[in-house]
């Protein structure tokens, strides 16, 4: 069979299987590939951003560890992941004369836009997976009471094939929308769980580039003095 021949043949078998389920089953099939391609380019962007994956800013931390700070922010630069550019933008606010406070307070906030950023999307395929399943169980009932409507107008002739034929049809939405719902939210969770590894990682970088900042005095402050020494007519009459 030709290429064009296999296209008109699952053309053909996909509006049959509409025309049985009827217009629930098209809504589904519509959400699923919704949700295919939503979950799609969530995998492609995960991937060239390395959600989850720190390893540029592991290498940089080390970098910085070791004293080499310009090799580190210069490869804590070259990452795409939120983790190695928030690491870069804590290692370029560390050598200013801001406090650790107001700088762990910028670096939280663009890391928090960059994680928002990557969590676009979700909503829709959280969306789906509780849905689909209401709507599977919609098509039932109605499938249903069309079974029943049919069977109630056989009167006494009762042919249980026409009850048994309509349940089963009846029963297909709710199987499309279990099988749309339950792969949505796998790949849902398994997103949510990189965008987890990815918050949890920038917190505990980012800290190892604070760290030293914290433990310097806020400007203004020297080092503590000792007291003055007391006037000799004090010691005097202490004596």
């Amino acid at each position: 069979m030709s290429d064009d021949g296999m296209i008109m043949s699952a053309m053909d078998g996909a509006r049959d299987f509409i025309a049985l389920g009827g217009p629930v089953v098209a809504i589904l099939l519509v959400l699923s590939v919704l949700s295919l391609t939503t979950i799609i380019f969530k995998g492609v962007q995960f991937f060239m951003y390395r959600v989850g994956r720190p390893v540029t800013a592991h290498a940089a931390i080390d970098l910085w560890k070791a004293g080499q700070r310009k090799e580190a922010m210069e490869r804590a630069a070259s990452g795409r992941s939120a983790t190695a550019r928030s690491v870069a933008k804590a290692m370029q606010l560390s050598g200013s004369s801001a406090a650790g406070s107001a700088v762990e307070e910028v670096v939280a906030l663009e890391a928090t836009a960059r994680l928002h950023e990557l969590r676009s999307g979700f909503r829709l395929l959280d969306s789906i997976a509780q849905v689909a399943p209401l709507l599977g169980l919609f098509g039932t009932v109605l499938g249903m009471i069309e079974a029943f409507r049919q069977l109630q107008g056989a009167g006494s002739s009762v042919d249980p094939s026409i009850l048994a034929g309509g349940i089963w049809v009846a029963l297909l939405t709710t199987a499309v929308g279990l099988a749309v719902a339950m792969p949505t939210s796998l790949a849902l969770s398994w997103l949510e769980s990189r965008i987890d590894d990815e918050r949890i990682a920038i917190e505990q970088l980012v800290s190892k580039v604070m760290s030293p900042l914290h433990s310097k005095p806020p400007a203004g402050e020297g080092v503590a003095t000792a007291p003055a020494p007391a006037p000799a007519e004090n010691l005097a009459l202490a004596t």
